[in-house]
C-alpha cells in the first residue's frame, strides 16, 4: 500500500504504528501520527538505519509490513505517551527510532530505584566542596558507568574557580546521580572520550575535567541524595558551586 483513502485517515485519527520485518517479525521502528503519516518513510530521501533496512527489504523484493497499534486516541499527546512507552519496551537497540521517545528521560522506562531517587530523594548535607553538573541533555536511565562519566566532565564554560572543587556530581532532576574525585583540568577536546564524538567536545573556550568515581564514604554521602537546595530553578548556567 502506497496511498492511505482519505476515509480511513480521518478514521484514524491520531495512532501509534510499527514497522516490522516480513523475514522475522521483528518490530523495527515504532511511530505516531495522523493522516498519511504511516506511509511517509516509505518515500523518505534522508538515509537512517530505518531507510536503509527499507531499501534492503525493497531489494529482496519485500516490503515492510505495517500495523497501527493503537488509533482513534483522543489528541496527539496520547500518541506521544504510547509511542514512547512502546520505544521504552522494545529498547532503542532493538529499534532504528534515532531517539527515546517524548519526555522518556524524565516519565518513561525506570526501575523504582530510580523513581524512588526522582520522587523521594533525600536532601544531601554538603560537607565538601562541590562542582554540581546538571548534565539533563545527556542523561539516560540505561547509560553505562563510562556514558554517565563522559556526559559529566566535559565540555563546560567555567572560570578559575573550578580549581577550588574537590568533587564533580552528576546531577539529573537536582539529583546527585554520580560523584567523581576531580584530578585535573584540561583544555575541551584534549584528552580522549570513547562515547562521545570529537566534534561535540572539542570546543573553543571549554574545559573538561578528568577523574575517578569517588571514595566510597563520599559516595554514600551524596549519591542518590537532593541537591535542590543548592541549585537555581531554570538556572541557563549547568554548573553551580558548593562550598567552593
Amino acid at each position: 500500500m502506497t496511498t492511505l483513502p482519505p476515509e480511513v485517515a480521518q478514521k484514524l485519527g491520531f495512532y501509534v504504528y510499527l514497522y516490522i520485518d516480513p523475514r522475522n517479525r521483528q518490530i523495527f521502528y515504532v511511530g505516531k501520527g495522523a493522516g498519511d503519516r504511516v506511509l511517509h518513510h516509505l518515500r523518505d530521501p534522508q538515509e537512517s538505519r530505518k531507510t536503509m533496512l527499507i531499501a534492503e527489504l525493497k531489494a529482496a523484493g519485500l516490503e515492510p509490513t505495517i500495523e497501527v497499534l493503537a488509533h482513534q486516541l483522543p489528541n496527539e499527546e496520547t500518541a506521544l505517551w504510547i509511542e514512547s512507552a512502546v520505544i521504552d519496551a522494545l529498547g532503542l537497540a532493538a529499534l532504528s527510532n534515532e531517539v527515546r521517545g517524548w519526555n522518556s528521560v524524565r516519565f518513561g522506562r525506570q526501575n523504582l530505584s530510580q523513581l524512588r531517587s526522582l520522587y523521594a530523594a533525600p536532601a544531601a548535607e554538603v560537607l565538601d566542596p562541590l562542582l554540581l553538573i546538571r548534565i539533563n541533555r545527556l542523561y539516560r536511565h540505561q547509560m553505562s558507568p563510562l556514558e554517565l562519566y563522559e556526559a559529566t566532565r566535559g565540555v563546560w564554560k567555567i572560570g578559575a574557580r573550578r580549581h577550588r572543587a574537590r568533587y564533580a556530581c552528576a546531577v539529573f532532576e537536582s539529583v546527585v546521580r554520580e560523584i567523581y574525585e576531580i584530578q585535573q583540568w584540561e583544555p575541551a577536546g584534549s584528552t580522549p572520550y570513547a562515547t562521545r564524538p570529537l566534534e561535540d567536545v572539542a570546543v573553543g573556550d571549554r574545559w573538561e575535567f578528568v577523574g575517578q568515581p569517588a571514595p566510597a564514604e563520599i559516595r554514600d554521602r551524596y549519591l542518590h541524595r537532593s541537591v535542590a537546595a543548592h541549585l537555581t530553578p531554570n538556572a541557563q548556567n549547568p554548573i553551580a558551586y558548593v562550598n567552593c
